[in-house]
């Protein structure tokens, strides 16, 4: 669906040339939620802007559905980008335009019918959970209805992808995670591609199929969301899962776990996807002469499915201590000695 191969983008500043995207190559699959992810000064706006054709790479080329945007212009290129929306972290929307008008202006710049456009605009109030709202102007809404707003009208021309510029970074937490739900269910009604970006953990676990991780214009690391909080490979990478799981893996937290046992063995499980449902702890406890205490725990839930990490401080005699460990390790649960008590 889209294709961005060897993708560099200059800009020229009184400081000299700036890099903000470094050959980046990424491929977005038709239908999935895409994110990606990285602190201020990343490069990733600056991606997000190259798939619509809001900026032109410097290097390489921009494929979206067959079409390559990074080298067409002028009307080819207006047309293009009817079917690449997007959405804004401060909504961006017309102050003077009620909700059903705010929808309705990219049709009316389209030409499309106005009994057309009526029709649409009250399909797509409906899908977005405004119904009643239609005549309220932008200062009536909350944050999270004004965003609603602006799916709605990135909608309303049918396109194929949807771009989201930090679109929850202004909503509290309860709004942002209703929006995220509101993009999910646009996803597996409506089939649309959507690509992400953001600088929180949360909206990635949330919603998004893939992930990719950006740095200094770079991307540092790419995959699967699940694969990449199980075993997080770049130290930025480690910081991004950690906003999600730093509970209980903290520095801080195994420390003070650690003096609160002078005997036995503390341990450090992570389960994956199936794993976190299964009875592993009852038949540990069952089939071995330990005691098993649970110091810490938690659990994330991603479109891939679960992930979740649990430390035990297991005490007894020690060759029952490493069989049961042993046991864990066979049973697919990744185990870490956290120390020797």
């Amino acid at each position: 669906m889209i294709e961005l191969t060897n993708i560099t983008k200059t800009f020229q500043t009184d400081k000299g040339t700036l890099t903000a995207v470094d050959s980046v190559n990424l491929s977005v699959r038709q239908g999935e939620i895409f994110g990606v992810i990285g602190y201020s000064g990343a490069g990733k706006s600056t991606l997000i802007r190259l798939l619509n054709g809001l900026e032109k790479p410097t290097a390489g080329t921009v494929t979206v559905n067959g079409q390559e945007i990074s080298s067409i212009s002028g009307q080819k290129l207006r047309n293009a980008r009817q079917k690449v929306s997007m959405i804004f972290q401060h909504f961006n929307l017309l102050w003077s335009r009620t909700v059903a008008e705010n929808i309705e202006f990219p049709l009316e710049i389209a030409g499309v019918a106005k009994e057309q456009r009526k029709k649409r605009v009250l399909e797509l109030i409906e899908l977005v959970g405004l119904t009643g709202r239609e005549n309220a102007f932008p200062s009536q809404l909350s944050g999270g209805q004004k965003q609603r707003v602006g799916i709605a009208r990135a909608l309303a021309n049918e396109p194929e992808v949807l771009l989201c510029d930090e679109a929850t970074s202004a909503l509290d937490p309860e709004t942002t995670d209703s929006i995220l739900e509101l993009l999910v269910d646009i996803n597996e009604r409506l089939g649309l591609t959507i690509v992400l970006i953001t600088h929180e953990m949360h909206v990635i676990r949330k919603i998004c199929h893939r992930v990719a991780v950006m740095e200094a214009g770079k991307v540092v690391e790419l995959g699967n969301v699940l694969e990449v909080f199980q075993s997080p490979k770049q130290q930025i990478t480690k910081r991004f899962v950690a906003q999600i799981t730093e509970s209980g893996d903290s520095i801080e937290t195994v420390s003070k776990l650690l003096s609160q046992f002078n005997t036995g063995k503390l341990i450090k499980l992570i389960f994956v996807g199936d794993r976190t449902e299964q009875p592993i702890l009852s038949r540990l406890i069952r089939n071995f002469d330990v005691e098993v205490n649970i110091a810490h725990g938690n659990v994330s839930h991603t479109k891939g499915g679960a992930y979740g990490t649990l430390i035990l401080h297991i005490d007894g005699k020690p060759e029952l201590i490493n069989q049961a460990i042993q046991f864990l390790h066979d049973e697919g649960v990744k185990t870490e000695v956290l120390t020797h008590a």
